[in-house]
């Protein structure tokens, strides 16, 4: 898969993407990631990327054209999406990076700077906005990053044990359950019997209701999505034996 970033700082991205799952990731052409400066597209003498916002207001705003032009030379691949990492955009998820990861041939991120960027590259460039949440970072190579390792992840081959990727948090809608490892008891702290005890069955009826009361008790949105999915498949099923 090819990833395109468009971004005024590609040396961001030298230490997380020479290290770890990703490095093994790119070495093994599982992924390829390219990276495009905007500035080096601009037409001016002092190479500005930035002016300041039509009506007034607090700070700069990224211009368009160099955001078009830097997109616009890249190779295209199909299907790919043009995702610009704004708070503005929808939440980024599994769900989301998984179809991001088996749907898409190339994917081009936008990162953001100063207070935003021109209105018309999201009307007109991007297909897609995406947010790390409700909250603003300083820069937008940070949530490409977030994206970029989410997406890379899921990828076949990333990843050695693949049964471990079906059992990530929000998988299935819920969170994922605890996990424990050796001492079995560490300062007077005991790792569940049940864990201990061999019984597969057990284990995994276990693991299900941590998982439930986890995600009502952390995250009761998600466990009420979660319940109403349940109930959707309860009353398909009873539908289809009618």
């Amino acid at each position: 898969m090819r990833f395109d970033i468009v971004t005024l700082f590609p040396e961001f991205f030298d230490s997380p993407l020479s290290v770890g799952l990703m490095a093994k990731a790119l070495d093994r052409g599982i992924a390829e990631v390219h990276f495009t400066n905007p500035r080096s597209f601009t037409t001016d003498k002092h190479h500005r990327v930035d002016d300041e916002p039509y009506g007034g207001g607090v700070g700069m705003l990224m211009k368009p054209d160099p955001i078009f032009a830097a997109v616009e030379a890249l190779p295209s691949l199909s299907p790919r999406e043009i995702i610009a990492v704004t708070p503005q955009g929808e939440k980024l998820t599994q769900t989301l990076l998984q179809s991001l990861a088996h749907q898409m041939a190339q994917c081009v991120i936008i990162c953001g700077h100063y207070e935003g960027i021109d209105e018309r590259v999201m009307e007109h460039l991007a297909t897609r906005e995406i947010s790390m949440g409700d909250y603003v970072l300083t820069c937008g190579e940070i949530p490409a990053l977030a994206l970029l390792n989410g997406i890379v992840r899921l990828l076949p081959g990333t990843v050695g044990k693949v049964a471990s990727l079906r059992e990530d948090s929000f998988q299935d809608g819920l969170l994922d359950y605890p996990h424990y490892t050796r001492p079995a008891v560490f300062r007077g702290w005991a790792v569940p019997e049940v864990l201990r005890s061999g019984h597969h069955g057990a284990i995994a009826q276990w693991r299900q209701q941590q998982q439930r009361q986890r995600t009502q008790t952390r995250r009761p949105d998600l466990y009420q999505a979660w319940l109403r999915r349940q109930e959707e498949t309860s009353a398909a099923e009873e539908g289809r034996e009618c």
